[in-house]
């Protein structure tokens, strides 16, 4: 297992829980999706995998790393993290951008070049473009360039929380393809948070719907339209027009 969770919570400044006790488990080299409306508690969960956030009880464990404090830069470098709008630094070129982690551990500059290099074919960016700052890229160009940068280390795991969630119609979709791809070709361990059910059903192996910081269902698109656990189940995929799949 790429990613296990037991018994874990959040909750913030003593309210309603974020996220009810979680336990259960990512396997490794699948792509794994999150789904649900705001406030279900898929960020939080993502953070806390991150360890951004720290839970409240249970425990984390990314690739057989415990999560604690005094192992947070372990699981940094098996992770990486993409987030909405790409979360890039304005005042860093796309390069800079890239290289920024590499550099600070000290990385041998030939190497960090290579890498950027085999990075920037994979996910279709032209070197010229490496040299803009952020500002003066695309919303898409901004997403690829934070993917560049979440793979730069190589990292097992692979988080993006809302990736597309910005983009206009015709460029989220050429993404999504595009994203498709590089987890097909690199079978990485990727989860992936989305509140859009058509999202969910072109990425996911595993779907993961949530609601009020519980989990309601788990497993693929075809057991949550023709096996719901739940009324919501059926009501959340029905509310958003996505046409049903017959059971085999």
């Amino acid at each position: 297992m790429a990613i296990v969770l037991n018994d874990v919570r959040k909750t913030f400044g003593g309210a309603s829980c974020a996220l009810q006790p979680l336990s259960f488990n990512f396997d490794s080299a699948q792509t794994h999706v999150l789904l649900g409306s705001s406030g279900s508690g898929k960020s939080t969960l993502l953070r806390l995998i991150a360890g951004i956030t720290p839970s409240d009880t249970g425990e984390i464990v990314v690739e057989g790393i415990r999560q604690t404090p005094e192992n947070q830069s372990r699981i940094a470098e098996k992770i990486g993290y993409v987030i909405q709008e790409g979360g890039l630094f304005p005042h860093l070129t796309a390069a800079g951008n890239v290289s920024l982690k590499s550099e600070l551990l000290g990385k041998p500059w030939e190497k960090i070049q290579s890498r950027i290099r085999e990075l920037s074919n994979l996910v279709g960016i032209a070197p010229s473009l490496l040299d803009r700052f952020p500002r003066q890229l695309s919303g898409g160009e901004r997403q690829r360039i934070s993917l560049m940068r979440a793979l730069m280390l190589d990292p097992p795991v692979l988080l993006l929380d809302e990736p597309l969630g910005a983009l206009d119609p015709i460029v989220r979709r050429s993404l999504q393809r595009e994203l498709r791809g590089i987890f097909d070709r690199l079978r990485k361990t990727v989860i992936l948070v989305t509140h859009d059910v058509a999202e969910a059903q072109f990425f996911g192996d595993t779907i993961t719907l949530m609601n009020g910081g519980r989990v309601v269902q788990r497993g693929s698109f075809q057991d949550l339209v023709s096996r719901p656990s739940t009324p919501f189940v059926s009501e959340f995929i029905s509310a958003q027009g996505v046409p049903g799949i017959q059971a085999a």
